[in-house]
């Protein structure tokens, strides 16, 4: 196949790369944009290692060809979320709750639980755990990012 030029948006800005267009978003974010927070877990969208926004809501980018993903939609990597000296309000509730051991579900957990907590701002416990089941955490800190998802939705 031959390599186009296309136009992304992410994280808030254009970003222009050359592409093979069934090529998976994941591997353009992480190859071609350096964006090497989303993780590649299973590589057939079980996992959630690789979650991604795109327009707000939460997609497996190893399942995304990149050709689906035009310049008007916004994707939102985890880089996106907030920056080092200002984490977001899920990001600093994974740290102070430990919400992780080895952390390479982390990225993939806090991206769906953004898009959970914008279309339902106050969700019970069975809601956030339907939400969250998509998500493999190998270490097994399912209680913990629980706990972290609940602390934002008690102080919003």
């Amino acid at each position: 196949m031959s390599r186009k030029s296309i136009t992304l948006n992410v994280n808030g800005q254009r970003r222009q790369v050359m592409v093979e267009l069934d090529e998976p978003l994941l591997w353009v974010l992480r190859d071609d944009l350096g964006l090497t927070g989303t993780k590649f877990g299973c590589g057939t969208g079980e996992c959630g290692a690789c979650s991604v926004l795109i327009d707000g809501v939460a997609r497996r980018s190893c399942r995304v060809p990149v050709a689906y993903v035009s310049a008007g939609q916004h994707i939102v990597t985890i880089e996106g979320l907030g920056t080092s000296g200002n984490l977001s309000p899920l990001q600093q509730a994974f740290v102070d709750h430990t919400a992780f051991c080895c952390g390479f579900c982390t990225p993939g957990m806090i991206i769906t639980a953004t898009a959970l907590l914008a279309s339902n701002p106050h969700p019970g416990s069975q809601e956030i755990i339907e939400a969250m089941d998509y998500n493999l955490c190998r270490c097994g800190s399912y209680l913990n990012i629980i706990k972290a998802i609940e602390s934002v939705i008690e102080t919003s």
